[in-house]
């Protein structure tokens, strides 16, 4: 058994009251819950939530108050399947323009494979507010799991995964504290690594290039492990500049061409992803800049569709699709459990990247 408490929302002149549930941790809330929970009847709640009815404006906001706290959302399937559940795993990533989700993806399709489970996909644009609408939809029609990318939430979303009395996994990073399980690799330490790649080949004078961060946490996680081991070798990063929207590529050149105006004497360019990493060597070769001699270059992921490049890119793997695999197979193996059972502590899962030199990374300071 367990208990939740959350911070009571709507009663006037009761500020200090506490919203207080206690149910079975495998068990999805109800509307029972949340009827508890505020104080009015199960007919009411329901008359709230499927927006029916005449019921007051003060009732209203009362019970969709208590039900984002709780972190309730309405069963779309209720009465219709004995089982309360549908044979659908929700997978929910930022992009399906980035070039690493499909690799995710295509893991956790095979694991899934010759199995009664199918993905379904759904994109937030790293938006917090449109993560918490598709998780709320998706959850609605009560899935055999969730698959997220990212341990980062708002409260709201943070509330529906821990109540939603079905396996979560958080995938991508595991940097954090999770809801439930997690799979990933550690981006603060990949940070550090490529650091300390970056000063054993003798390059002291960095820049950094890399998507606008307070979105995209896992990239800030890296910068903040990268600045953190070089700041133990005494160096700092020289130069660092950050892009929102349109082409990676163009803006690879676009802020590689920028940097080197502003701080000619660096001698390494570190991109947040290989994408920017590719237009900043274009840029860099259409110079005539010796590479990896002259300036080295690093990016991140492994993006296979960039072997064709003129030269290969130093970059780090981010075990992309085994950490689609291993989520999958999480929640294989929690589904396959009697619905009594106990699960056990919730699997977390870090992988270990690994550095690719590329030709824009000299080893052992050759050349």
């Amino acid at each position: 058994m367990r208990l939740i408490e959350r911070a009571y929302l709507g009663y006037e002149g009761k500020k200090n009251r506490k919203l207080i549930v206690t149910r079975p941790k495998q068990r999805p809330l109800t509307l029972r819950d949340v009827s508890e929970a505020c104080g009015v009847s199960e007919m009411t709640v329901s008359r709230v939530l499927r927006n029916r009815g005449d019921v007051s404006a003060t009732t209203r906001k009362r019970v969709l108050e208590a039900a984002k706290t709780l972190g309730y959302v309405p069963n779309q399937i209720a009465g219709s399947l004995a089982s309360q559940r549908v044979n659908l795993v929700a997978v929910i990533i930022p992009s399906l323009s980035n070039m690493v989700f499909p690799d995710v993806l295509t893991g956790i399709n095979q694991a899934f494979e010759d199995t009664p489970l199918q993905p379904v996909v759904g994109v937030t644009d790293y938006l917090p507010e449109k993560e918490e609408q598709v998780l709320y939809e998706m959850l609605s029609w009560r899935p055999s799991g969730v698959i997220i990318a990212g341990l980062e939430h708002s409260d709201a979303t943070r509330a529906m995964l821990d109540n939603s009395g079905i396996p979560v996994v958080e995938i991508m990073d595991t940097d954090g504290n999770p809801v439930d399980a997690m799979v990933g690799i550690s981006h603060r330490r990949a940070g550090r690594m490529m650091a300390a790649a970056i000063l054993k080949e003798g390059y002291t004078r960095i820049g950094f290039m890399g998507t606008k961060m307070p979105l995209d946490h896992r990239a800030r996680k890296r910068f903040e492990g990268l600045t953190e081991g070089l700041t133990k070798a005494g160096i700092e990063i020289e130069a660092r500049d950050f892009y929102s929207g349109g082409s990676a590529l163009a803006k690879g050149r676009e802020m590689t061409q920028s940097m080197l105006e502003r701080a000619p004497d660096l001698d390494f360019l570190y991109y947040s992803n290989d994408m920017i990493g590719a237009g900043g060597l274009l840029y860099l070769l259409e110079q005539g800049i010796d590479i990896p001699d002259q300036i080295g270059l690093a990016g991140f992921n492994g993006v296979e569709l960039l072997q064709g490049l003129p030269r290969k890119l130093a970059t780090m793997d981010a075990c992309r699709s085994e950490i689609g695999a291993a989520a999958a197979k999480i929640i294989l193996d929690r589904s396959a459990l009697p619905e009594d059972a106990d699960p056990g502590p919730p699997a977390h899962v870090t992988l270990t990247p690994t550095i690719s030199y590329g030709d824009t990374l000299r080893r052992n300071q050759r050349g």
